[in-house]
């Protein structure tokens, strides 16, 4: 204790403002178990960026901390860039303080001499992906948390293709901030250097998401869907772009379209959670409408629910929505004619049904870590090819190449698309999904997320990963073992013949298990909250839709008992 009390000391001087020392000194005075949270660690500059709760302290999101991380970020620019001018541009969602520290951000680059433009008002992550390049920026950087709770705040840094920054850039910004102390920090604005942008990059970014989302869709005026921004930022774009599209029933739910940094109507702005979604599929019911979607507050994720085969409500998961999504664009490019170069792509631990589609179609599958800044980067890494699209488990997807991260706007567009065809045809959205199981193999997949707080919360999910790895299950459900996959080791072993084979991805702290029918379950810290999850996927055939609800159950069942054999 006595270092976290030193290293607390030593925010007292002079160059921290007077609110941040009192705090500190009530801290050390009064409450040394929280003086010990807010400074036991620095909070990381990530491979991506940084995210954490709010507040004074090493270990807190404050205007220290992302200073640090700017003056970081201007002195590794300027090194990489020594010719002409240097140019950054910033966007905020609509967490408490995302605007005064976006301001700070801004105002330390231009301190640095670097030009910035700053989003007048706060707007979604695509669009600060989307105005990288379209800005002709040699960098990005939004502050938001995502999905996590009202106390967080984050900071993600994007690169000139409009991606998030990966190797080697990432590492190289991480050593140039770790070499900083707080005093190196340039907060002393160029006020000359901050130009305020809005309205000309959103019209530039709805009419290239309506060109990517749209494909002549029929029955839109037959087609009713219930939005909701779960008080986040697609409050600024989606309704727009839907209007463009040509959709006109699309209903709004009022009382979270103001962007609210508390969230009042929800435990979780996440559209993971059903809870999330509650108050949109309670007006769909109402009204009769096709289609629920909503959206996390940075408006890179989205949550969709549609009628099932009795007619109700239910929310899709990001397997199932990532799977017809594809396989919509898919069929898109083969009536075109494939000209040999397309590619789909995913994450590790997202369903493996993405990779029998691409087969079946005869294009290329690429896989990735978990994140979607690695499909990012294959874009970048393959200039030739092209990109149709691709997502993750966690409700993310990415339609072409126009933004180089998870868009929740055109990919709403892209679902309403293929429902409202659908429709038209005599289907719906659900018949479709079911359609492609019986075409493709019936996949399904399950999350179980373990949620541990604070320092000791970081120690258990430590050990229950090391557990997981030193302790494996010799069968699954019945079926043996055939595979263990370690991304840390970068080696898949055979544990039936010994066989081994190298991972060609960056290594990372996961662990994969494959039995010999195929199911998997994976296991990984998160990257940006204080949870351990474990992803879960089985399969088998579907030989009929008209079996779909019995064979549903099955599987159903036999992910409750890996639960269950787990003891998760």
């Amino acid at each position: 204790m006595d270092s976290i009390t030193t290293t607390a000391k030593t925010w007292l001087t002079d160059f921290f403002d007077q609110a941040t020392r009192q705090e500190i000194e009530h801290l050390i005075a009064n409450d040394t178990e929280e003086l010990k949270e807010r400074f036991y660690k620095n909070l990381e500059f990530g491979t991506g960026g940084m995210r954490g709760v709010m507040g004074v302290g090493t270990n807190r999101i404050n205007k220290y901390t992302l200073g640090k991380s700017t003056q970081g970020l201007a002195n590794y620019l300027k090194n990489t860039y020594r010719e002409g001018e240097i140019k950054v541009v910033i966007a905020y969602d609509c967490r408490h303080n995302s605007d005064t520290l976006s301001q700070v951000v801004a105002e330390v680059l231009s301190a640095n001499g670097i030009k910035v433009f700053r989003f007048s008002e706060l707007r979604t992550t695509p669009e600060l992906s989307f105005a990288v390049r379209h800005l002709k920026c040699h960098a990005g950087i939004v502050l938001t948390a995502s999905h996590n709770p009202p106390e967080y705040n984050g900071y993600k840094v994007y690169w000139g293709d409009g991606g998030q920054i990966v190797p080697p850039e990432d590492g190289e910004i991480i050593a140039e901030i770790d070499s900083l102390s707080f005093e190196d920090i340039k907060f002393e604005a160029n006020p000359d250097l901050i130009e305020s942008i809005d309205v000309a990059v959103d019209e530039a970014f709805f009419e290239e998401s309506v060109k990517n989302g749209s494909f002549g869709a029929k029955g839109k005026d037959d087609f009713k869907i219930v939005f909701t921004s779960i008080h986040g930022t697609s409050i600024t774009a989606i309704p727009e772009v839907l209007k463009r599209a040509g959709y006109k029933n699309v209903t709004v739910i009022e009382e979270q379209a103001k962007p609210d940094g508390n969230f009042p109507t929800v435990k979780s702005p996440n559209p993971e959670e059903p809870e999330a979604l509650a108050m949109a599929i309670q007006k769909a019911k109402e009204i009769g409408a096709d289609m629920v979607v909503g959206t996390d507050p940075d408006s890179d994720r989205l949550g969709i629910a549609v009628r099932n085969l009795d007619g109700e409500m239910e929310l899709l998961n990001g397997n199932q929505t990532m799977v017809l999504m594809t396989k919509f664009l898919l069929d898109q490019y083969k009536a075109q004619g494939f000209k040999g170069n397309e590619f789909i792509a995913t994450t590790i631990v997202s369903t493996p049904m993405m990779e029998q589609m691409a087969k079946a179609y005869g294009v290329e599958f690429k896989t990735a870590l978990t994140g979607f800044k690695w499909i990012g980067k294959m874009i970048k890494d393959f200039p030739d090819s092209t990109f149709i699209g691709g997502g993750e488990e966690s409700f993310g997807y990415m339609v072409g190449d126009f933004v180089r991260d998870k868009d929740a706007v055109t990919s709403t567009l892209l679902a309403c698309e293929i429902a409202a065809q659908a429709k038209a045809n005599g289907s719906s959205f659900y018949k479709d999904l079911i359609d492609a199981y019986v075409q493709f193999g019936f996949y399904k997949e399950k999350l179980i997320s373990i949620t541990k707080k604070g320092m000791s919360g970081a120690e258990e999910i430590k050990q229950m990963l090391k557990d997981f790895k030193e302790n494996p299950v010799s069968t699954v459900q019945g079926s043996k073992l055939l595979w263990i996959e370690d991304y840390n080791t970068s080696i898949a072993k055979n544990v039936q013949t010994g066989e081994e084979r190298h991972i060609d991805l960056p290594k990372s702290n996961v662990l994969i298990y494959e039995t010999e029918d195929g199911t998997r379950i994976a296991a990984r810290p998160s990257g940006t909250e204080p949870k351990v999850k474990f992803y879960m996927s089985t399969n088998t055939t579907l030989a009929e839709a008209a079996d779909f609800k019995s064979v549903n159950s099955q599987l159903d069942s036999k992910l409750e008992g890996i639960v269950a054999e787990l003891n998760l």
